[in-house]
């Protein structure tokens, strides 16, 4: 088994503070928000003080994780805190990132199952826990393409993939059959993609106004379609292919999960 400071070697570990964060800013999911690239919001979280409690002191190593699931945990950052700025109930701290960690950060997955309310520890009381789960290949925001058969995407994941790079390059090219879930209710919508950019210019339609234009979906609130939506792929087909093709076979996929009569489809 490895542990954590088996890969990061801390000397000193009474001056090593651990943080795993659950939440911010009421995002259960901080993933996401380290996906969208919005590292200065992990940090406020990461470097906020609560109402009566200081989290740090000037000189301290801090270790920060994000809930993956689970009990595993994402490394995103480790600093040291340079400055006290007395504030409570807000982000209290100056501090410099400590670049040596950096090929850890994004890629080392730790499982680590916590017997605590306290979120922020003393890294000797928890250190010894932490189980190093995964080194990831590649950073845990750049999203690797999956695969078209291993698509399932919520509408917030979505909205953070279609603006990767790997992922545009994947769904621009392809024409196909998708299907869009609702999980608050079990209804479906099929649709199909075949004009300008395929299915990343149908996707990003998704993205940008939740209905994308379909008559069955417009009466729905955004609010509703970003909490509940998911988005995958039925079929694919060459760019090439005929687009009575593809809408023969989104006709065909419409009536054999009743979507006209049961989900979204209005015709």
């Amino acid at each position: 088994m490895i542990y954590l400071n088996d890969i990061l070697r801390f000397d000193d570990l009474d001056n090593v503070k651990i943080r795993f964060n659950l939440m911010f800013g009421g995002n259960w999911s901080p993933t996401d928000i380290y996906k969208q690239q919005d590292l200065s919001t992990l940090l406020d979280g990461h470097y906020w003080n609560y109402k009566t409690k200081k989290s740090y002191k000037v000189g301290q190593i801090t270790v920060g994780f994000l809930k993956i699931e689970g009990n595993r945990f994402l490394l995103f950052h480790v600093g040291r805190v340079t400055q006290d700025l007395n504030v409570l109930d807000g982000v209290g701290y100056q501090y410099e990132s400590l670049p040596q960690y950096d090929k850890y950060c994004g890629r080392l997955v730790i499982e680590f199952k916590n017997k605590s309310q306290a979120m922020i520890r003393k890294a000797g009381s928890v250190i010894g826990d932490c189980k190093v789960a995964q080194i990831l290949a590649d950073d845990f925001g750049n999203d690797r393409f999956p695969g078209y058969d291993n698509v399932r995407l919520s509408w917030r994941d979505l909205a953070a993939v279609v603006q990767k790079e790997n992922w545009k390059t994947a769904l621009q090219n392809q024409k196909a059959v998708y299907l869009i879930t609702d999980t608050s209710n079990g209804k479906m919508y099929v649709g199909s993609a075949s004009g300008e950019h395929m299915l990343l210019g149908r996707w990003q339609a998704y993205v940008n106004t939740g209905h994308g234009q379909n008559q069955g979906l417009k009466p729905l609130p955004f609010e509703h379609i970003q909490s509940h939506f998911e988005y995958s792929i039925l079929e694919i087909f060459k760019s090439t292919t005929d687009d009575k093709m593809i809408l023969n076979r989104e006709s065909w996929w419409k009536n054999t999960l009743k979507t006209r009569q049961f989900g979204y489809n209005k015709n």
